[in-house]
């Protein structure tokens, strides 16, 4: 289900050609690195949060931490994370799975500046 929507948000923009599916899972940074032969932290990591009731998404650097004083000056508030059991219904893809394209109307997607740290993800 999540790649179906991601390829169709994708082919909106002309660019389904560049999904890569693998045999093997891709559910986490490790997995994703292993499958597509790179290093970890060039794995776009995408991190689902709760600000009050709204769900957004934050793509980072595979290898990157959550500076929660960072988080609270940006957004206002301690960072949570969306319970597993509720984010395929606020975000639109299931644990395991979540990416920035094809997800629900209104989540906002932030990218976290460790991205910087690579020319290509």
């Amino acid at each position: 289900m999540a790649l179906e929507k991601a390829k169709e948000y994708l082919e909106g923009y002309g660019l389904a050609d560049r999904i890569i599916v693998t045999e093997q899972s891709s559910a986490t940074v490790t997995a994703a690195a292993e499958a597509i032969g790179c290093e970890p932290a060039m794995i776009a990591k995408t991190l689902s949060f709760l600000l009050g009731e709204t769900p957004v998404l934050i793509l980072a650097d595979g290898l990157a931490r959550i500076d929660n004083h960072k988080y609270k000056e940006r957004f206002g508030c301690k960072a949570k994370m969306i319970p597993a059991e509720l984010v395929e219904s606020l975000i639109g893809h299931d644990v395991g799975g979540v990416c920035a394209f094809g997800i629900n109307d209104g989540v906002k997607v932030y990218l976290d500046e460790s991205l910087r740290r690579h020319e290509i993800v």
